[in-house]
């Protein structure tokens, strides 16, 4: 039986698709000469911010366009997250159903424990594992496993969510089961690509994948 369930955070369980998508073209905009799509941000979403403005931009240091996007999002945060359907409901069903519950994610800790405050989701989680908590972000496994061990969880009773295949791929390697939600802005057909074990289309499907009643 599944007692333990991660959940990645942006786009996800908190809607921050529009913050992250207008912040990268905010950037990209001001300090390269290419003009950029929502559609070119979209597919990237998911991996580290230096990551992402590396693949961008094709430079090595991106230490000033990661400042610069996050001085805008610390602007624009409150205005522009949002909730999905349901999450809260499910997460607080969890919890008293004696679940453990965990965030993984490739944001930093405090921009991380803002979003979830901003939503009081914070107290539902017992861990929270943040690209300040690991040496390898997603795709790699180490931020996946380090929560499980952090949680004295078995990988096998273990259930990963997120709408990226850096989530997918990250759960697959640390041996956790792996659940892509289809209101991934990827969209589905491209997360079934990275084989998830189950793809869902509303998280109160996790119910039927762990047989908890509702």
């Amino acid at each position: 039986m599944i007692d333990t369930v991660l959940f990645d955070l942006d786009g996800t369980i908190i809607n921050t698709n529009e913050l992250i998508i207008s912040g990268f073209l905010h950037v990209l905009g001001e300090h390269t000469d290419k003009p950029f799509t929502r559609e070119e941000i979209i597919p990237n979403m998911g991996l580290t911010l230096d990551h992402q403005f590396k693949i961008f931009t094709g430079l090595e240091d991106v230490s000033h366009l990661a400042q610069a996007y996050r001085d805008y999002s610390n602007i624009h945060h409150d205005n522009m997250v949002k909730g999905f359907p349901n999450v809260k409901e499910v997460i607080m069903h969890l919890q008293e159903q004696g679940i453990k519950l965990g965030i993984v994610t490739t944001k930093m800790k405090e921009s991380t424990k803002r979003v979830l405050e901003h939503f009081d989701y914070l107290k539902y989680f017992d861990v929270i594992v943040t690209l300040d908590d690991v040496k390898e972000p997603k795709p790699n496994p180490e931020p996946v496993l380090t929560a499980v061990e952090q949680l004295g969880s078995d990988p096998k009773r273990t259930i990963m969510v997120g709408d990226s295949p850096a989530d997918i791929q990250a759960a697959n390697a640390a041996g956790v089961v792996s659940v892509a939600v289809s209101w991934s802005l990827k969209g589905a057909e491209v997360l079934r690509k990275y084989d998830p074990a189950y793809v869902i289309d509303d998280v109160t499907e996790l119910y039927g994948i762990m047989r908890l009643e509702s």
